[in-house]
C-alpha cells in the first residue's frame, strides 16, 4: 500500500512540474490567455507559491486586465500580509495610469519597514523587478538606518550601475570591499566593466580619485590594492608597482603580487619596467627561491633584448648565478633554464645534454627528475632525434602516471609524433589528453588534433601537412625564417587544400614575431576574407583588430573588428577583451 502511495505522489510530482513547464511555455510565446488557465490551475493547489501568484498578476497586466489583476492583489492582501503585495498593487494602478494612487501604495509599502526591517527584502526586490530604482533605493536605506547589521552595498552599487550613477555605484562597492575584504575579488569583477584601458577614460578618472580620497582620509592597503589593480587595468605598471611597494613596506608577508605585476609588464613588452621589479625583488627577497625566481626572468628578458651577438654576455650570467648559488637541487629551475638556452640560443645541443645528464646523477626526487628529462627530450626533438626524446618522454609517463607533468610528456609524444610525420600514432596519443586535468594541455592537444584530423584525408601522401609539420618543428627550433619560407611553399603549391588557413595563421604569427606587422596584416585579412566560416576566424579578427589598434594606429578599423567578435562569435576566447576594448574605442560611459 505504501509503495503504491510512493508512487501516486512521483506520478502527481511529475504531472505538477509539467503543468508549471507549459504554462510558463505560453507565457514566454505570449499565449497569454493559455498561460493564464494554466498558472490558475496551479494557483488552486498551491495558494501560496509566490511563483504562481505573480505570473497571474503578470499575464493578467499582459492581457491588460487591470481590473482582473487588482481584484486578484486585493484578495490575497486580504487572505496574507505581505508587503511587496502593495507594490504590486501600486504597479498595475501605474500601468492603468492611475500615478497617484500607485505612489499611495508604494509608500505604505515603504513604510511597512518602519514596523519591521526585515519586510526590505520582499519590497525592495519587488521594486527592482518593476524597474523602480529610486524606490527600492529609498527601501534599502530605510532598513540600514533601522538595523545597522543590514549591508545592502551590493545592492545599491547594482542599483547605481543601472541608473548611471557611476560615483554612487563606486562607493558603495568599496564600502562592501571595506566592510569585507574577501570580497574584493567579487568587487574588482564588477568594477571591471565600468572601466577601461584608457587612462583618460571619465570613469578611470572617477575611480582613482575616490579611491585617492578614501586613501587620505583613513589609510587602508585596501585602496593601494585596489589603485594597483586599476593601474594595470591601463597597463600603467609603473604606477600599480609603486601601490604594490606601498602594500609591501606595511605588510611585508610576500613579493608574489610584485611579481606578477613584473611578468604582466614582461609579457606586454614594458621591458624597462619589468626590469626594474625583478631588481627590487631580487634586493628585496629573503628566500633563494624568490630571487633565484627574479634573476630567471631578467635573464628572459635579457634574450629577449639580445642579439645573437650578445648572447654570450648571457650565457656568463648563466654562469655566475650558478656558481653563487650552487648546482643543487633549490637551483633546478635555473640548470633546466640555462641547458635550454645553450640548446636552443647557441646551438650547443652537446653541452647543454651534458649538463642536464650531470644534473640528473644529482639526489633528485621523481618530480624533478622528470622536469630534466623533459628538457633533455626537447633537446632531442630540437636535433630531431625523435626516438631517442621518446624515450625520455615515456619514462615520464610510466614512472608518474597521472600526474600533470606525465600528461605534459604525453602531449610531447604526440608533438614529436607529429614533427615526424606519424600521424596516425600522434592522433592516439592526443584523444587520450583531451580529458587531461590541465586545461591548457587539453586544449593544446584537442588544437593539434583537429589540425590533424582536418587535413589527412585530403592528399593520399599527406603532403601538405608535413611540410605543416616541418614549418613548426622549424618554428620550434628558433629558425622563423625558414619556416616562413615552407609555409610558403604550402601556399603556392596547395591552394586548394583545407590547410591553407592553419598555414596563413601560423605564418602570421611567425611574421608578428620579427615585427614584419605588414605581411602579418595581409595575412589575417586573407583568412577573415575566405575562411569566414573556419576556426580560425575569431583567431584572425582579433589579431588583426590588434594590429590596427596598437601598431597602425586606426581604431576605426580595429573597433569593426571587434565588433564582429562580439556578434557573430560569442563563444569566441577573445569574446570579453574583444567587448572591452570595442567599448573603449567606441567612448562608452558604463557597461
Amino acid at each position: 500500500m505504501r509503495y503504491f502511495l510512493f508512487l501516486c505522489l512521483i506520478h502527481s510530482s511529475i504531472l505538477y512540474s509539467q503543468n508549471a513547464t507549459l504554462a510558463k511555455d505560453y507565457f514566454q510565446k505570449g499565449e497569454y490567455e493559455k498561460a493564464l488557465m494554466e498558472y490558475k490551475k496551479l494557483y488552486a493547489k498551491s495558494s501560496s507559491n509566490i511563483t504562481y501568484i505573480n505570473q497571474i498578476i503578470s499575464t493578467h497586466q499582459q492581457l491588460e486586465q487591470y481590473t482582473e489583476a487588482e481584484s486578484f492583489i486585493l484578495e490575497l492582501m486580504e487572505r496574507v500580509k505581505y508587503p511587496a503585495f502593495l507594490v504590486e498593487l501600486g504597479y498595475n494602478y501605474q500601468l492603468k495610469n492611475d500615478l497617484e494612487k500607485a505612489n499611495e501604495n508604494y509608500q505604505k509599502a515603504i513604510s511597512t519597514i518602519d514596523e519591521k526591517a526585515g519586510n526590505v527584502f520582499a519590497v525592495a526586490r519587488s521594486f527592482q523587478n518593476h524597474s523602480l530604482l529610486d524606490e527600492a533605493i529609498i527601501a534599502y536605506e530605510k532598513a540600514a538606518a533601522l538595523n545597522p547589521d543590514f549591508n545592502f552595498n551590493i545592492q545599491l552599487a547594482q542599483i547605481y550601475g543601472e541608473q548611471g550613477s557611476i560615483e554612487k555605484m563606486f562607493n558603495s562597492y568599496l564600502n562592501l570591499a571595506e566592510s569585507n575584504p574577501i570580497l574584493i575579488g567579487d568587487v574588482k569583477r564588477a568594477i571591471n566593466d565600468f572601466v577601461s584601458e584608457d587612462s583618460e577614460h571619465k570613469n578611470n578618472i572617477l575611480l582613482r580619485k575616490t579611491l585617492l580620497k578614501k586613501m587620505q582620509e583613513e589609510p587602508n592597503t585596501l585602496w593601494n590594492e585596489l589603485l594597483s589593480w586599476l593601474f594595470i587595468q591601463q597597463k600603467d605598471f609603473k604606477k600599480a608597482f609603486t601601490q604594490e611597494k606601498a602594500i609591501y613596506k606595511r605588510q611585508p608577508e610576500s613579493l608574489l603580487r610584485i611579481e606578477e605585476i613584473a611578468l604582466i609588464a614582461l609579457n606586454e613588452n614594458e621591458n624597462e619596467t619589468a626590469r626594474e621589479i625583478f631588481n627590487y625583488i631580487i634586493e628585496t627577497a629573503q628566500d633563494t627561491e624568490t630571487k633565484l625566481q627574479a634573476h630567471q626572468n631578467l635573464l628572459k628578458l635579457d634574450i629577449k633584448e639580445s642579439s645573437k651577438s650578445n648572447y654570450g654576455a648571457v650565457k656568463n650570467k648563466y654562469l655566475e648565478l650558478l656558481k653563487t648559488f650552487g648546482g643543487q637541487s633549490e637551483t633546478l629551475e635555473l640548470q633546466i633554464s640555462y641547458a635550454h638556452f645553450l640548446a636552443f640560443y647557441l646551438n650547443e645541443t652537446k653541452d647543454a645534454t651534458k649538463f642536464l645528464e650531470k644534473s640528473l646523477k644529482r639526489p633528485l626526487s621523481d618530480i624533478e627528475k622528470a622536469k630534466i628529462k623533459l628538457e633533455l627530450g626537447d633537446i632531442l626533438v630540437l636535433q630531431e632525434q625523435f626516438n631517442k626524446a621518446l624515450i625520455y618522454y615515456t619514462q615520464i609517463q610510466r614512472n608518474l602516471k597521472n600526474s600533470t607533468i606525465s600528461q605534459e610528456a604525453r602531449f610531447k609524444v604526440a608533438k614529436a609524433s607529429y614533427y615526424k610525420g606519424d600521424f596516425k600514432w600522434a592522433e592516439s596519443q592526443l584523444k587520450i589528453l583531451k580529458s587531461s586535468t590541465s586545461q591548457l594541455i587539453a586544449n593544446d592537444a584537442l588544437d593539434l588534433k583537429l589540425l590533424i584530423s582536418d587535413n589527412k584525408y585530403e592528399d593520399s601522401l599527406q603532403t601538405a601537412l608535413k611540410y605543416y609539420a616541418k614549418a613548426d618543428l622549424l618554428a620550434f627550433q628558433n629558425r622563423n625564417d625558414e619556416a616562413i619560407t615552407l609555409l610558403d611553399k604550402i601556399l603556392g603549391a596547395h591552394k586548394t587544400e583545407p590547410i591553407i588557413a592553419q598555414a596563413l595563421y601560423k605564418q602570421a604569427q611567425l611574421f608578428q614575431l620579427k615585427g614584419a606587422i605588414e605581411k602579418a596584416r595581409v595575412n589575417y585579412e586573407l583568412i577573415i576574407e575566405n575562411y569566414r566560416d573556419g576556426i580560425l576566424i575569431d583567431d584572425a579578427l582579433f589579431y588583426l583588430a590588434e594590429i590596427y589598434q596598437k601598431q597602425l594606429n586606426l581604431p576605426e578599423k580595429a573597433k569593426a573588428l571587434y565588433e564582429q567578435i562580439i556578434f557573430n562569435h560569442a563563444d569566441s576566447i577573445y569574446f570579453v577583451d574583444a567587448r572591452k576594448r570595442y567599448r573603449t574605442l567606441r567612448g562608452d560611459a558604463i557597461n
